[in-house]
């Protein structure tokens, strides 16, 4: 796990203290960072709170804005912190309102993040990974190879960024246009627990970005033994990419499910803190024509899920270049759907958005490489 905090950064002294060579990146520090921060500086810890507000709660650009700060804690702050956030390297609108952008960290690496709007909330899907762990065979971010974890701070500057982008900051809490979070984008989120949670926690702060633990979803692909941590230790809501009812095609589909199989999954799904029917997993079922949509794997799918609180999400194949699937057709979506929903299962149909921009579900990935290490 990467360190939003590592070696002090200035010289404990008050306000004037002298700064170490590389800034402390504020984005990604938690209360206990700040405070750690205002004790080096100095000053009272009641300072760690005000500027826990203007970096978090208003989306502060600049120390000089920090009005409630005195003169010689800003100027301490900008001689030894940063309030970047990851670089917009490119901005696309799909013709569905839908909007992806590709965001580069100081390191040259790069991650999409996606924002769907629609009448009812407004959507952020978020990464966790430059890359991913895993290889689905379905989806093209797999085609890519993990590079590195992301750091607390480059998860929470994905949503700061994207409300510098959409002007949210200057809106009034009930005008929100981010209103939920998925951690849905590239990468496995479980593989990246620490940072994630630490963000999460960030983002869940009700005196700074304040987006409730009901609001946010985490999607995972199955990492059995970090499920009850996920439930225990963060509390949001889970997502389960399951997209198959028999091990022997899981096994093709999601690589992962040849060490966690599908009965081992689900029994982490019934186990999962939380879990109630006012507070449902959602399993994610992606629509491979000929492959994972009859009638009998619509069947086999209520009986599997019988007993847990849940819901599924039906999603059309999004294809990308290369891709080695179709998606099912229209009519083989219906009656599948139709079929869940009879066994007492609700079946949404995922409508797609993005695809022509690239930011539908499954369509996400970088031109980021892993690096060979040095001999």
């Amino acid at each position: 796990m990467t360190s939003e905090v590592s070696a002090p950064a200035v010289q404990a002294g008050g306000p004037g203290a002298t700064a170490a060579a590389v800034p402390r990146r504020l984005i990604g520090m938690d209360r206990d960072d700040f405070a750690a921060l205002i004790d080096d500086l100095g000053e009272k810890r009641f300072r760690a709170n005000q500027l826990w507000q203007w970096v978090y709660g208003r989306g502060a650009t600049s120390f000089d804005a920090m009005t409630t700060l005195a003169k010689s804690l800003r100027a301490a702050l900008n001689g030894c912190a940063d309030l970047a956030r990851p670089a917009v390297a490119d901005d696309r609108l799909s013709e569905d309102t839908t909007r992806k952008w590709l965001f580069r960290f100081p390191d040259g690496e790069l991650v999409e993040t996606v924002y769907i709007p629609t009448e009812e909330r407004g959507t952020l899907c978020m990464s966790s990974q430059v890359g991913c762990t895993l290889t689905c065979s379905f989806c093209h971010t797999g085609t890519q190879r993990l590079v590195r974890n992301l750091t607390a701070g480059e998860i929470v500057g994905q949503l700061m960024a994207s409300r510098d982008a959409l002007g949210e900051w200057a809106l009034p809490s009930q005008d929100r246009l981010v209103t939920n979070i998925v951690m849905m984008g590239m990468g496995e989120p479980l593989f990246n627990f620490d940072n994630v949670k630490k963000a999460l926690r960030i983002i869940m702060d009700p005196e700074g970005l304040a987006v409730s633990k009901r609001r946010i979803t985490l999607s995972t692909s199955g990492v059995v033994p970090m499920m009850a941590r996920c439930g225990e230790e963060i509390g949001v809501n889970l997502a389960v990419s399951l997209h198959a009812v028999r091990d022997d095609l899981r096994d093709e589909l999601v690589p992962l499910n040849r060490k966690y199989p599908i009965a081992e999954l689900l029994d982490a799904c019934r186990a999962y803190p939380g879990v109630h029917n006012a507070r449902r997993i959602t399993f994610e079922y992606v629509m491979l024509r000929g492959i994972n949509d009859s009638e009998a794997d619509a069947r086999e799918l209520v009986r599997l899920l019988r007993g847990i609180p849940a819901k599924t999400n039906l999603i059309p194949f999004n294809p990308w270049p290369g891709a080695p699937y179709e998606c099912s057709t229209p009519e083989a979506i219906a009656r599948f759907a139709e079929i869940v929903n009879a066994g007492g299962l609700s079946a949404p149909v995922r409508a797609p958005r993005g695809r022509d921009i690239g930011a539908a579900c499954g369509q996400l990935r970088t031109a980021s490489v892993r690096k060979r290490k040095k001999l």
